[in-house]
């Protein structure tokens, strides 16, 4: 049976679109750090063109605007920093004594179950005071040699590392010449329409950034105040750290959970720094999924609460941790297209008898 032209073209498309997801499939491993250079290109060039706008040669532009962009990530992570110098003296001295205790307490009623257990606290303290007491040429000594048992896996994590920054530069540098080449591959017929689609999906992420910016700040501002309240010494530097953390689903609140429970059990030494914890970010995260996400993003980008958690679970359920990562700015463009869909159905002659 022919095909005719309509049949014909959407074969042809079926088909470059497949080819297309295969070879990214086959490359993803490679296309990783461009992909992610690309997504960061996205979100900083609009500050890039206000730059340029006021007449700043591009090239210092792109410079001022990555090297903020590098600033704030590094500032984020070295938040972490007084969290380990405080905790490490503290773990030091805590670790024998978790060690008796358990010899005093849990022993003895495992033993009521054929279980012998018993630690050997002076061994343990020598390990833990050894361990942290090592200075930094022990640390790179650990370091190098833990590079040579994983050396690729090392190896690949600093090349995407240095590679980003520069393939970030580049995109940044011809991002105008960039789109409108990719434009230019768009058939002519189709252009107004593909544009309308690709400017409304450009403003429903930019609503999305902003919300999840002010999500991020309001936690921010919620974990400090809360754990200040219940007496953290590291209130400040673990609040921060896991309000602006949260921009990963799940893993930045429960490194933030950690550390903070690591705080509590070493300041405390006591059942108290758990439940505070507990308390603090139990509250924390209920209002985070519950009111704040759906709130101050989901209604940004036009989705209501009940979608937002349907895209988080079903994103979540088919691809893991990055499903969840990306369900809600992926959702918000799907949301843009049947929109679209709905519209064109409306005013087809299907609809229209």
């Amino acid at each position: 049976m022919a095909l005719n032209a309509a049949q014909h073209r959407g074969l042809v498309w079926a088909a470059l679109a497949l080819s297309a997801g295969l070879l990214l499939w086959l490359l993803a491993p490679v296309l990783t750090p461009f992909v992610v250079a690309a997504v960061l290109a996205y979100v900083l060039h609009p500050a890039v063109e206000a730059l340029a706008a006021r007449r700043v040669p591009r090239i210092l532009a792109v410079i001022a605007v990555e090297l903020l962009a590098i600033a704030a990530l590094l500032a984020l992570l070295l938040l972490i920093v007084p969290i380990i110098s405080n905790e490490l003296p503290l773990l030091r001295e805590q670790v024998p004594l978790l060690a008796d205790s358990v010899n005093q307490r849990l022993t003895p009623w495992l033993a009521q179950f054929g279980i012998v257990v018993s630690l050997d606290s002076a061994s343990i303290k020598a390990f833990a005071t050894k361990l942290l007491d090592a200075n930094l040429e022990d640390w790179i000594a650990t370091a190098l040699s833990s590079a040579r048992i994983g050396g690729s896996l090392l190896l690949a994590f600093i090349g995407n590392a240095f590679l980003m920054p520069v393939v970030l530069f580049y995109l940044l540098m011809d991002w105008p010449n960039l789109v409108a080449r990719l434009h230019s591959f768009i058939p002519p017929r189709l252009r107004d329409g593909v544009q309308g689609f690709l400017d409304e999906c450009d403003a429903v992420l930019g609503q999305y950034l902003r919300g999840q910016l002010m999500v991020m700040g309001v936690l921010a501002l919620y974990y400090s105040s809360a754990l200040a309240l219940a007496g953290f010494d590291l209130a400040f530097p673990v609040g921060v750290f896991t309000g602006l953390a949260v921009f990963i689903p799940y893993l930045g609140f429960s490194l933030g959970l950690a550390l903070a429970l690591l705080a509590g059990a070493l300041q405390f030494a006591s059942w108290y720094g758990v439940v505070a914890v507990a308390v603090v970010y139990g509250i924390g995260q209920v209002g985070e999924s519950l009111f704040l996400t759906p709130r101050l993003v989901g209604e940004r980008i036009g989705l209501n609460p009940l979608a937002v958690i349907f895209a988080l679970l079903a994103f979540g359920h088919l691809l893991g941790f990055i499903g969840v990562l990306i369900a809600l700015p992926v959702s918000a463009l799907i949301l843009v297209a049947l929109r679209r869909a709905r519209a064109a159905y409306l005013g087809s002659r299907l609809f229209l008898g």
